[in-house]
């Protein structure tokens, strides 16, 4: 039992009531040799203890386990007010390959070979490998002619600039070692 500020309340032998708040308390005592006690307290407290605000809620803003988005979601609560927000990316990359791995169980291979090619560092390995990835609807050696032909067409231009700047760099070093050797043996 909780009492209001100004109650009363007798505690009998065996009760542990607790109480809260300002409150008045009396107990009376007989013992059987005759002998009693009377004790009179009386309390007050106070508080200045603000609750804490409600919490914000910001649930996530995508649903199911097989999705290619992510969310980014966040609340403030203060007291009195509370605002949330959120905002949804999807990641192309693995759209892409679900894309492709619904087009290859339609039975269109190349179609979802072309589709994972849109990755550079996909055309890269393939390149690398010696499959090229199909252009136009050309696949193998007719392929890589038309991308060695047409290189500013390939997903990983900019890493191919680099890749046959170096080649052409560690030729052209290599010539002139030859070269350098020629000349040192022709010396002696």
């Amino acid at each position: 039992m909780i009492a209001s500020g100004d109650s009363t309340q007798t505690n009998t032998s065996g009760s542990n009531t607790a109480i809260e708040g300002g409150y008045t308390s009396s107990s009376a005592t007989t013992f059987q040799s005759g002998s009693s006690s009377n004790t009179t307290s009386t309390s007050n407290n106070s508080s200045n203890i603000k609750s804490a605000p409600p919490t914000s809620s910001a649930p996530p803003l995508t649903n199911g386990i097989d999705t290619c988005a992510f969310s980014l979601t966040g609340g403030v609560q203060t007291f009195g007010f509370g605002v949330s927000a959120g905002h949804t990316y999807v990641e192309e990359n693995c759209q892409r390959i679900k894309n492709a791995r619904e087009l290859n169980t339609l039975g269109m291979k190349v179609s979802a070979v072309a589709l994972l090619c849109q990755d550079p560092s996909v055309f890269t390995s393939m390149m690398s490998a010696g499959t090229p990835c199909p252009f136009d609807g050309k696949i193998g050696a007719e392929a890589k002619k038309l991308w060695l032909e047409y290189p500013e067409l390939r997903p990983d231009y900019m890493a191919f600039q680099e890749r046959e700047k170096a080649i052409k760099l560690n030729k052209a070093n290599a010539k002139q070692k030859i070269y350098d050797r020629y000349i040192e043996e022709a010396k002696k």
